[in-house]
C-alpha cells in the first residue's frame, strides 16, 4: 500500500460533507462538561458522546498509522442467506485465550494487540477516559467513501455477555451514527389501538431515532441494554467521498 501523508489525508478529508446532528425524537440528555454528553435512552441504556475525544492532530497521527499498518480486509459474509461482500473493510484484533468471534458467517483472524502498539495506547486513553470499564478485543472498520457502509444492525452476539458496553473511536470524515429502538416483540400482530393495521403500522414502527455526528477524534459509548432494545447503522451518504476508519472496543468474556 502507498504511504500517505498527512497533507494527504486532510485534502481528502477536508472535503467531506459535514453533517447536521439530528433527534428526531429529545432523548433525556446530561451534560457534565463541554465535550462529553450522556444521553439516557431508558430501560437501562445509555449512550455517552464525546466529540473531542482526542485532539486534532493526534487524530491524523493515528488515521494515517491505521490506513498503512493494519492488514485490512474486505470478506466475504452471509446476509439473509446470501453472499456477499462487505461493504467496508475490516481486521479484528484480539487477547490471547478469546473465544473466536463469528459474525454474518464469517470468522476473521484475530491479530495480537502486541503487533500494532499505538492499538495498546488508544485502548489505555480508552480506559482512562472510561474508569471502571474493561476491553480486550477490538474491531476496526475503514470506510473508502460513501458508498462504504454498515447496516442496521445490534453488536448482541453471545460471547459480549446480556448488558455488553461498546466504545466506539473514529478518524476522518464524519459519517452520520443511528439509531433507532427495535419493535416490541410483545406487540407484533396485535391491534390494541383499535386503528387500521396500515395506519397504525406507519405511525408506531420504529417512532425512537436518534442521529450523531461522528466527528474526527470523537468516542461513543454503548452502554446497559442498548444491543438489546435498539438497532445502529452508519447508513451510505453520498456526499462523504473520503475515507473514515472506526475502531469498535468490546469485551468478551
Amino acid at each position: 500500500m502507498a504511504t500517505v501523508t498527512k497533507l494527504n489525508l486532510k485534502a481528502e478529508t477536508g472535503d467531506c460533507h459535514r453533517l447536521e446532528a439530528e433527534q428526531s425524537e429529545a432523548p433525556a440528555e446530561i451534560s457534565d462538561s463541554r465535550t462529553k454528553r450522556v444521553v439516557e435512552l431508558g430501560n437501562g441504556c445509555e449512550v455517552i458522546y464525546m466529540p473531542r475525544f482526542l485532539n486534532y492532530d493526534q487524530s491524523w497521527d493515528y488515521l494515517e498509522y491505521l490506513n498503512r499498518n493494519i492488514p485490512w480486509n474486505r470478506p466475504t459474509i452471509r446476509v439473509f442467506g446470501r453472499s456477499c461482500v462487505q461493504p467496508r473493510d475490516s481486521c479484528y484484533v484480539a487477547s490471547e485465550g478469546l473465544p473466536q468471534l463469528v459474525y454474518s458467517g464469517y470468522q476473521p483472524h484475530a491479530y495480537s494487540w502486541d503487533e500494532f502498539p499505538p492499538l495498546k495506547d488508544i485502548l489505555d486513553a480508552v480506559h482512562k477516559a472510561l474508569p471502571g470499564s474493561r476491553f480486550n478485543s477490538l474491531l476496526l472498520n475503514r470506510y473508502k467513501g460513501g458508498d462504504d457502509y454498515v447496516g442496521w444492525h445490534a453488536d448482541d452476539e453471545k460471547l459480549y455477555g446480556p448488558t455488553p458496553e461498546i466504545a466506539s473511536l473514529s478518524f476522518g470524515c464524519e459519517r452520520e451514527f443511528l439509531l433507532k429502538k427495535k419493535p416490541d416483540k410483545t406487540s407484533r400482530g396485535k391491534n390494541t389501538s383499535g386503528e387500521p393495521p396500515r395506519k397504525r403500522l406507519k405511525k408506531d414502527a420504529f417512532p425512537d431515532k436518534h442521529s450523531f455526528v461522528l466527528k474526527h477524534g470523537s468516542l461513543l459509548v454503548m452502554r446497559g441494554y442498548t444491543q438489546r432494545d435498539w438497532l445502529h447503522s452508519v447508513p451510505k451518504r453520498v456526499k462523504a467521498d473520503s475515507l473514515r476508519i472506526n475502531l469498535t472496543f468490546r469485551l468478551v468474556l
